[in-house]
């Protein structure tokens, strides 16, 4: 019960007997964002099937946060009142929404530097540009040049049905069009001659045995893997399913090498990756550790870094050579999967190019006038404390992935060479 606040995320939680409510904050405002309502289990709330747990301290005075689609916690501490901004009803003006829009950036993003981007010099340019009469739609395209020169795919500007991101250049960010037409070109080229071809998790999981004792696994997302019940709960149940299905202990004695494919990815839950990991190690490590900005006023502050482990699952598991296949279109869940093998104890080569460059939770912060803006404000770190925001983690062995001349001459140099590979070639 009570006030909370949270370290970094610009978050105040009020919590009482009917539920949880959020409060998003920056320096000039505060609106009222999602509620959650009491769940099952005493300290436990349900936003639209995400549970999400609150588990205060002996001392009253802190608390651990977490939501079951995410991996890790946000440390809370209990303050008295609620800031005075969240009294007042926001205004209507568009230089509101401007300043809010502007300010959330500036508390949260963690990247300017990195992407060259002087956000001060953004708002001195723009903001002269907005007015009393403002239209929305004049708003949403000067938000949508704003942020263009980020290339963070994580980055969204959104009122209502329209919405406008951009990826990494060079890159193309999935779509469903594009899985469909990635997934009828493998099976056609790839799984031609395959045996035990399955696919699981409405279509998004595709498992097939390839010649060599090679298996074969295709994870088009981390998400929407039970069509009826979007839930964490039942994505994992999901998951579980198929790899119960797949890593048979008869399989995983004869498999001398498994091809993860993760070329068309759209991201989800990172949950759902550190699953998997879990599946392929007999030996506990540490996936990557998260740490978010906590300081509005310095980029540089961040809260303490929380490793994210890996235990190796009481159930099947497969720990020999893997050949992780990567690109571009690798995104978010897709990424921070790629990024929990990298420590795993046994072999594992990245083939491909390099993932899109965006791994943070996404914040969700609703304007005054009601539109609303995603932004990240974590970063991932390996064991020695590197980040791959914004370049992507790169491949060990690159090749081409899904490029037009590949199309055309019907080539899959990625899944080719790793297939090589695990089979004994070069």
């Amino acid at each position: 019960m009570g006030l909370w606040r949270t370290d970094g995320y610009g978050t105040v939680l009020a919590v009482d007997g009917q539920g949880l409510w959020e409060y998003q904050t920056t320096a000039i405002s505060c609106l009222k964002g999602d509620f959650a309502g009491v769940a099952a289990e005493q300290g436990t709330y349900d936003a639209d099937g995400v549970l999400l747990t609150l588990r205060p301290a002996a001392d009253g005075e802190h608390a651990r946060f977490s939501a079951d689609s995410s991996v890790g916690h946000r440390r809370l501490r209990r303050v008295g009142a609620l800031p005075a901004a969240c009294t007042r009803p926001p205004s209507a003006d568009p230089r509101t929404a401007f300043d809010v829009f502007w300010q959330t950036f500036e508390e949260n993003y963690p990247f300017f530097a990195a992407k060259g981007v002087d956000w001060h010099a953004v708002r001195d340019r723009h903001r002269p540009l907005v007015h009393r009469d403002t239209t929305r739609a004049e708003l949403f395209d000067l938000f949508s040049r704003m942020i263009t020169p980020l290339h963070d795919a994580h980055v969204l500007v959104q009122d209502g049905g329209r919405h406008y991101g951009t990826g990494r250049p060079g890159t193309v960010l999935p779509t469903g069009e594009l899985n469909d037409k990635v997934k009828k070109f493998v099976v056609d080229r790839d799984l031609q001659g395959a045996r035990n071809r399955q696919d699981f998790a409405a279509g998004l999981l595709t498992y097939a045995d390839l010649d060599h004792h090679l298996g074969y696994l295709r994870i088009a997302t981390f998400d929407g893997y039970d069509p009826d019940d979007p839930s964490c709960t039942a994505q994992l149940a999901e998951l579980d399913r198929a790899l119960d299905t797949v890593l048979t202990p008869a399989r995983t004695r004869s498999l001398r090498g498994l091809v993860i494919d993760l070329r068309i990815n759209g991201g989800g839950s990172d949950a759902l990756g550190i699953r998997i990991a879990e599946r392929l190690t007999d030996t506990p490590y540490i996936a990557y550790s998260k740490r978010a900005r906590n300081n509005p006023a310095d980029p540089t502050r961040h809260t303490r870094p929380e490793p994210i482990p890996v235990t190796p699952a009481h159930a099947p598991r497969y720990t020999g050579p893997v050949a992780l296949l990567t690109g571009g279109s690798t995104v978010s869940a897709g990424e921070t999967f790629t990024q929990a093998l990298i420590d795993r104890p046994g072999r594992t080569v990245r083939i491909g190019r390099a993932t899109q460059g965006v791994f943070s939770d996404v914040m969700t912060r609703t304007l005054p006038d009601g539109m609303a803006v995603w932004l990240p404000n974590e970063e991932y770190l390996t064991r020695t404390g590197r980040t791959f925001d914004g370049s992507g983690i790169p491949p060990h062995i690159a090749e081409p992935v899904f490029t037009d001349e590949e199309f055309a001459k019907g080539r899959d140099s990625a899944f080719d060479r790793a297939v090589r590979l695990l089979g004994g070639g070069v």
